[in-house]
């Protein structure tokens, strides 16, 4: 084994490698490296090799300390403390490091890149939820073999949501539903009657009258659906996202588009009651996602999570109340919330607890509890390319589903295993995407997606 062993001194430097280098949550996990003595790059992964050490520079990064490598030899010959900046993944295998940050989002070669590690003894911190959302579990089971860490990182939602709930499950408490907030909050100014997300407003001056939840919680929902209508509010990612909280949580989405309901932080214990509670809610132990509805002057969620509770002992809830916290109109439900996320910023935590204490995200070991997969938007014809781009990682002509697996089909696609695939036949509309219309899958795709079926069978029998 390559990587540092779990016994190791808690004064012991923390060495990683970092794929997908350029990036922006790469960017703020650099920043923060500077002010953490113990954590140090050593190597630096990304296509983009002169954009990456301009970066690292602009970051304050001594130039003389960058060293772009194309070879085992020149990786081999580099001085002590000296950072490599690669474009080739496979030196991965010959650097000398403790932990690999993931954070490409490219679904074959953050694969590829984590085996890599794990199969050399280092642990893994996942960033990239495309690769968790196909990949995970068959990573964590491979982890488990190798003896070392995989996890998602803390400062993204899944990896805080996970965290969460774990602690609200210690602290016994009964948990309905647990997510986060879509990534940019819906702004409303009653003065203009616009709703700004973002850098798009749109005119909803309807919204002005639907700030209250009124007694009829879903019927106000919808209304403000309506008049949101004209902005996107859902994303691929935080489909993906959501996936990987059910595989390490085992609670699982509502509906398979899940309910984006446009909510003010104050009615989310509210929004997430059951149905029979005046609430959205089927069933309980789910995974949802909402869009924050704030007026200009309000606090943002700044994409954080939640966990929605019942409440026990009424005169306790009672006074937690009266300390601001949010509950319930019907005093049956509460809802426990972190509102941020600090990508690179928080996931020093996930490589400091990897190294020194052989601790991921959550107590639970992965299990494939729920299927990121596509619907056809339109009908798509044979040989239409699956592209997958933008910032959120949405692919071409796709929508995205949470899928229970004991339920899907068992030729379904993965969406990221779909992604950057051309369709070998046509895909009426509505449709899923199956394996057998993708015309030329990633062959390592295939493999972990064949074992995270096998689990999810195992699992099911």
């Amino acid at each position: 084994m390559q990587g540092t062993d779990p016994t190791t001194s808690p004064h012991a430097p923390v060495r990683y490698a970092l794929t997908g280098a350029r990036g922006g949550f790469a960017r703020t996990l650099l920043a923060q490296t500077l002010r953490i003595e113990r954590l140090r790059p050593t190597v630096l992964c990304d296509l983009d090799t002169a954009g990456t050490v301009a970066l690292c520079e602009e970051l304050g990064y001594a130039p003389e300390d960058l060293r772009v490598c194309s070879t085992p030899d020149e990786l081999a010959a580099l001085e002590p403390g000296r950072i490599a900046v690669t474009d080739d993944a496979g030196l991965l295998a010959q650097e000398g490091y403790d932990v690999l940050v993931e954070a490409t989002g490219s679904p074959a070669a953050g694969t590829a890149a984590a085996r890599t590690a794990i199969e050399t003894g280092r642990h893994v911190v996942m960033v990239s939820k495309e690769v968790a959302s196909v990949a995970g579990t068959a990573l964590a089971d491979l982890a488990r073999e190798h003896g070392v860490v995989y996890t998602p990182g803390m400062g993204d939602q899944p990896a805080n949501l996970i965290e969460w709930y774990e602690r609200a499950l210690t602290l016994g408490l009964d948990v309905v539903a647990i997510g986060k907030s879509g990534e940019y909050d819906l702004v409303f100014d009653p003065e203009t009657g616009r709703v700004r997300q973002l850098d798009r407003e749109i005119d909803a001056p309807e919204l002005a009258d639907l700030l209250s939840l009124g007694t009829d919680v879903p019927a106000t929902l919808a209304a403000r659906a309506r008049a949101v209508a004209g902005l996107d509010r859902s994303a691929a990612a935080d489909y993906c996202e959501m996936g990987v909280v059910a595989d390490h949580t085992g609670l699982t989405s509502d509906v398979e588009g899940l309910h984006y309901p446009v909510a003010r932080t104050a009615e989310l214990a509210d929004v997430y009651s059951l149905a029979e509670d005046g609430g959205i809610l089927n069933r309980s132990g789910v995974v949802d996602v909402f869009s924050v509805l704030r007026l200009p002057e309000e606090a943002s969620f700044a994409g954080g999570v939640f966990v929605i509770v019942r409440t026990g002992d009424p005169v306790t809830w009672e006074l937690l109340a009266q300390k601001g916290h949010v509950t319930s109109r019907s005093g049956r439900y509460a809802c426990l919330y972190l509102p941020y996320h600090l990508m690179g910023v928080e996931t020093p935590l996930s490589l400091l607890d990897a190294v020194d204490r052989h601790r991921a995200a959550g107590t639970r070991r992965p299990a494939p509890h729920a299927i990121l997969a596509g619907r056809a938007r339109g009908p798509l014809t044979a040989g239409t390319r699956l592209d997958m781009g933008g910032h959120h990682h949405d692919v071409t002509g796709v929508a995205p589903v949470l899928l229970d697996p004991a339920q899907a089909p068992d030729d379904v696609a993965p969406l990221y295993l779909a992604a950057h695939t051309t369709l070998g036949r046509d895909v009426p509309e509505g449709a899923l995407v199956r394996l057998g219309d993708l015309a030329d899958p990633d062959e390592t795709l295939m493999d972990v997606w064949h074992h995270a079926r096998l689990r999810a069978s195992d699992r099911n029998n």
